[in-house]
C-alpha cells in the first residue's frame, strides 16, 4: 500500500524530480559575493580556540573529557560578556538625574535576558557533572595553576553589578585582585570598581520616586502612621485584652518583637546605623522608594519599575544558584583537595554562597515591612494622577477625571 503522504492522486509514488514552487528561491551569496556564516561568526578563531594539554600516550591524543572541560568554561565567559553587554546598557539608562521613562520597558527586557542567561548558567553545571571524578583527575594536572577564580569578567561583572570589597571573602588571605598581574587586567578592574554599579544607580533611581518629598504625598509619614494602627489592631489591642497571664505576655512579646524590627527601618538615625554595620546596602531614602513601588505597585506607573525590583532580585537569586551549583560540582569532583589555584576549593567556594555576596540584599528584606492592604494609605488625588500613566502630564484634568480619580483613591484603599 502506497504511503499517502507521499504519493500523487493517481496513487502513485512521488517522482525524484518532483519540485515545491514555495521553497523556489535565490543563492543571494552566490550572487553577491557577501559575507557567509563561518565568515560573520569568525568561526575560524573560536572553533580553533579549543586546545587541550593532557596527554594519554603518546600518538593518542588528549584526555577525552578535557574538550568538554574547555568548550564548557568557554561558553560561560562568552556569556559573561553577553551579560555585561547587557547591563552596561542598563546603567546607562539610568546613569541620568531623569531617566526616560520611556526606556523602562528596556530595562525589563534586558533584565529579563540577563536572568534567562543566569539560568542557562547554572543548567550548564549539569553537563560538567557528566564527567565523573576519576575522569577529571585524568587532566586535573595540566590546568597548573590557572582557576575559575582568575575569571577576569566574572570579577568584573561584580564590580559592575555593586559587589563591594568589604563583602568578599578573601581568596588565601589576599585581595582577589592579587591573582591579576597584567597591567591590563588591573586597570579594568579598577575601572569596573570606579564606575557607578548597578546597585549605586538603582539607588539613585529610587530616592527619586514620585510620593516621597515632603511637599509632596509625603508617602513616609503616611506609611509610618498606617504601620503604627496596624500594630496596634493586630497585635497590640489582642495582646492587651488577653486575660490568660501567659497568653497576654507571650503576644506583648511578638508585638515588641515586630514593633522593634519595624523601628529599626521607620527611624533613621537606627537605619543609618544597621548601614553602618553592613546590614543594609541602599540609602534609607532609597528604601522608603522600594517599599512604595511595592505597596502601590498596581498603579500604571509603578508596573515596570515593580518589575525591575522583582527582576533585580531574580538577578540575586540566579548568581546565588550559580554559586551553590558551582560549590556543588567543586565538592563532587575533588571533595576537599586544594584548589588548581591554591585556594581551598570548596570550603572557600561556601563561603562565598552567603548574603555577603547579594547586591540587591535589601530588596528581599522589603517584604518584612509590607502590610495589609486595607492599611496602605490612600493615595490623595493628586497623587493618584501622578501615578496615572493617562493623566501623567498628558491629558489635563477634567471635572469628570478628578471625579474618576477620587473614586479610584477611594477604592485602592478598600
Amino acid at each position: 500500500m502506497a504511503c499517502p503522504y507521499a504519493s500523487n492522486d493517481d496513487g502513485s509514488i512521488f517522482s525524484g524530480n518532483f519540485t515545491d514552487e514555495i521553497q523556489d528561491g535565490l543563492n543571494n551569496l552566490a550572487i553577491t559575493e557577501g559575507i557567509n556564516y563561518h565568515q560573520y561568526l569568525q568561526l575560524s578563531k573560536v572553533l580553533s580556540a579549543q586546545k587541550p594539554l593532557s596527554k594519554v600516550e603518546e600518538g593518542k591524543g588528549s584526555v577525552h573529557d578535557e574538550h568538554l572541560f574547555i568548550v564548557t568554561h568557554q561558553a560561560y565567559e562568552l556569556w559573561f560578556k553577553q551579560i555585561l553587554y547587557e547591563v552596561d546598557s542598563i546603567r546607562d539608562i539610568l546613569n541620568n538625574n531623569i531617566v526616560d521613562e520611556r526606556m523602562m520597558l528596556m530595562i525589563v527586557t534586558q533584565l529579563n535576558r540577563v536572568n534567562m542567561i543566569m539560568k542557562l548558567l547554572c543548567d550548564q553545571f549539569c553537563i560538567l557533572e557528566t564527567m565523573t571524578p576519576l575522569d577529571f583527575l585524568r587532566f586535573r594536572s595540566f590546568l597548573g595553576s590557572s582557576s575559575g577564580f582568575q575569571s577576569l569578567q566574572f570579577r568584573i561583572l561584580e564590580n559592575t553589578l555593586g559587589l563591594k570589597d568589604k563583602h568578599r571573602v578573601k581568596y588565601n588571605q589576599q585581595y582577589y585582585k592579587d591573582v591579576f598581574n597584567d597591567e591590563e587586567s588591573i586597570k579594568l578592574l579598577d575601572e569596573s570598581a570606579r564606575k557607578p554599579s548597578l546597585l549605586e544607580l538603582v539607588e539613585s533611581w529610587l530616592e527619586r520616586t514620585p510620593g516621597l518629598s515632603l511637599n509632596d504625598f509625603n508617602f513616609w509619614n503616611k506609611y509610618q502612621a498606617a504601620v503604627k494602627q496596624w500594630l496596634h489592631d493586630e497585635f497590640k489591642a489582642p495582646a492587651e485584652k488577653e486575660t490568660n497571664p501567659n497568653l497576654k505576655e507571650l503576644k506583648m512579646a511578638e508585638y515588641n518583637k515586630i514593633q522593634n524590627a519595624y523601628t529599626e527601618t521607620l527611624n533613621e538615625d537606627n537605619y543609618r546605623r544597621a548601614t553602618e554595620r553592613g546590614e543594609r546596602r541602599i540609602s534609607h531614602s532609597a528604601f522608603q522608594g522600594a517599599i512604595m513601588i511595592n505597596l502601590y505597585r498596581d498603579e500604571p506607573r509603578f508596573h515596570q519599575p515593580f518589575q525591575i525590583l522583582t527582576m533585580l532580585q531574580d538577578l540575586d537569586s540566579h548568581f546565588t544558584k550559580w554559586r551553590y551549583a558551582h560549590v556543588m560540582l567543586v565538592q563532587r569532583m575533588i571533595g576537599s583537595k586544594l584548589g588548581t589555584g591554591g585556594s581551598s576549593g570548596y570550603h572557600y567556594l561556601r563561603s562565598t554562597v552567603s548574603d555577603r555576596y547579594k547586591i540587591f540584599l535589601d530588596l528581599f528584606n522589603v517584604s518584612t515591612y509590607m502590610i495589609p492592604r486595607p492599611y496602605i494609605p490612600q493615595l490623595t488625588v493628586s497623587m493618584k494622577r501622578t501615578l496615572s500613566v493617562m493623566l501623567n502630564g498628558q491629558t489635563p484634568a477634567t471635572p469628570n477625571t478628578e471625579d474618576q480619580l477620587e473614586k479610584q483613591s477611594i477604592s485602592s484603599a478598600v
